[in-house]
């Protein structure tokens, strides 16, 4: 039996698992609060003067591991030990993120791409002359040699992944977005996240074909969108609430952006 028990916790905006971003280098900046445990302050000292950390933090929203998995960059199912994908055998992740200040017990780092609430392991300086290794190669993302493709003499070019679906706004969208920006609810870098992928049902995203339309349902928002399969290309229409109109006559704080959104352009949001 191995005892791990987290130093301290994620503060990040993202609440679900298809929020967050696919590498941690396109995520927003996040806190991670440590815990009041004995001698914290102390293990703290000099981290300061180091501009990079890993983080090691436990996937504590999976519940199971799977040998195999479909990466989004993946047209083909991978055995999950040459993926990054959260369901593995011990739930145990690793991200590489820019210190960005330290007040207290409270670190600020830059690129925290984990859901709110993940919590961590442990904490490491990245030391670039040992960390960064420039000959790496990119795995199955490169073009292997005896595949159909260009060659330059003995070595194969690198293949790009599949290129990222182009996501934009229609003006209704932009326009909620930018009312709900002004609620404190920013979702456009979210929806782009969850979108970009393609707008096929993935692990962890929720997307239902109505006729020429689709609606994707992220946390207790929703999102509808058109997609052009030959120009790889989604446009959101509109957003909407996730709630039941019953629902929306609470008075929790976290319904005021979407009572907001009803009241201007009607329930549940969209045309």
């Amino acid at each position: 039996m191995i005892a791990i028990n987290p130093i301290g916790f994620a503060r990040t905006s993202y609440r679900t698992k298809a929020e967050v971003p696919r590498q941690s280098n396109l995520s927003a900046p996040g806190t991670i609060e440590l815990l009041p445990q004995s001698g914290v302050e102390h293990a703290l000292e000099d981290v300061e003067s180091w501009s990079h950390l890993w983080v090691l933090f436990h996937f504590h929203q999976v519940e199971n591991w799977r040998p195999k998995v479909l990466p989004p960059r993946s047209e083909q199912r991978r055995g999950v030990f040459a993926t990054r994908s959260p369901h593995r055998p011990n739930a145990i992740g690793l991200s590489a993120v820019s210190l960005l200040g330290i007040e207290g017990l409270q670190i600020r780092v830059g690129g925290l791409d984990l859901v709110d609430g993940t919590p961590i392991l442990d904490l490491k300086p990245y030391v670039p002359y040992t960390d960064c290794i420039p000959e790496a190669n990119s795995g199955w993302l490169e073009q292997r040699p005896d595949d159909d493709a260009a060659q330059h003499g003995d070595v194969a070019i690198p293949r790009r992944p599949a290129s990222d679906w182009r996501v934009t706004f229609a003006p209704r969208a932009t326009e909620q977005l930018a009312f709900l920006r002004v609620n404190g609810e920013d979702l456009e870098s979210k929806l782009v996240t969850l979108l970009e992928t393609g707008p096929a049902p993935r692990p962890y995203r929720r997307i239902r074909v109505e006729g020429p339309t689709s609606t994707i349902a992220f946390g207790p928002w929703r999102a509808r969108f058109v997609h052009d399969v030959v120009a790889r290309a989604i446009e959101v229409v509109s957003l909407g609430t996730g709630y039941r109109r019953e629902e929306l006559q609470g008075d929790a704080p976290a319904l005021a952006a979407h009572r907001a959104l009803v009241d201007r352009f009607g329930y549940p949001g969209h045309a």
